[in-house]
């Protein structure tokens, strides 16, 4: 009888949320995957567990308040990683990821308590993680741009000996770009449209936050204003050249470590043969003795 019971107080929840669901005309799991992956960027599929996790993320983010100073610079933030969420929402997604792992601590805290300290800190861990995804992500952005900023100095010193047309040289760059310097050259070509070129190089620039791109909008304004700054930039390639070199250089002097670490299994293979062969012939000499 127990068990009917159990059965009939599972259904009848079921069927009262579906009723709620209809007359609330909350959108299905299906609706919320599709939306969840017309919203992202980048070409990856929505799974079951990131649609229910996004959905209560975005309930959640009504009750999430951000200071003022610090709501403006996460939304900075978050528009220069190319990620589309609002601040609000962003961390309400982390403290829903980290609320949910904290959760597991209650099965837990019934089947093996020794392990609920353990899972409690993996939920501060997921915590902190989520809140810095948007700063390293727009770290990593900001690397890739950054390897390719000579290139582009060398481009404009040699394109201002010829033409002083600075959203001409911008376009013009864009179509060799990387896809990411690229997509970033076109919000700034279609901010100068829109509005003014300093204004627009100027926001360009505190997107990024980035000195070695700060020169270079100081150089490209300068330009804008009539100064003559072919020698600018010739020295700013220059300096940009010894930057890379010394930054090849710190990416070379990490690889001998690793090779480190083969050598030694190397020879470590090396002596276990020679080992071998010795301890072979020992015992075959010491056979033919008796």
């Amino acid at each position: 009888m127990t068990p009917i019971i159990y059965l009939f107080g599972l259904f009848f929840a079921t069927g009262l949320f579906f009723i709620a669901a209809d007359l609330l005309k909350l959108p299905t799991l299906a609706t919320n995957k599709a939306m969840l992956e017309v919203s992202r960027q980048r070409n990856v599929k929505a799974n079951i567990m990131d649609t229910l996790l996004r959905t209560t993320a975005v309930k959640a983010s009504r009750f999430v308040y951000i200071d003022p100073y610090k709501k403006i610079r996460m939304a900075h933030t978050l528009t220069a990683a190319g990620l589309s969420e609002s601040p609000e929402l962003f961390t309400a997604q982390a403290i829903v990821k980290a609320g949910f792992i904290a959760m597991m601590a209650l099965p837990c805290f019934v089947v093996m308590p020794l392990v609920v300290p353990a899972v409690l800190f993996l939920a501060i861990l997921i915590y902190f993680k989520e809140i810095r995804k948007a700063d390293e992500a727009l770290l990593e952005k900001r690397s890739q741009i950054e390897l390719e900023l000579p290139r582009f100095v060398a481009t404009i010193t040699q394109e201002l000996k010829a033409s002083r047309d600075v959203l001409s040289i911008l376009e013009q760059y864009k179509k060799n770009a990387s896809e990411t310097f690229s997509d970033e050259l076109g919000i700034l070509v279609a901010d100068m449209r829109s509005s003014s070129y300093e204004a627009a190089l100027t926001r360009f620039e505190a997107r990024f936050n980035s000195p070695m791109l700060s020169d270079i909008t100081r150089g490209l304004t300068a330009v804008l204003r009539g100064d003559d700054n072919v020698v600018y930039f010739q020295m700013l390639t220059h300096d940009m050249k010894q930057l890379e070199l010394q930054r090849l250089k710190a990416q070379a002097m990490k690889i001998p470590p690793k090779i480190r670490v083969f050598s030694f299994a190397m020879l470590m293979c090396f002596m276990v043969t020679y080992i071998a062969v010795i301890v072979y012939e020992i015992i075959t000499s010491l056979t033919g003795l008796f």
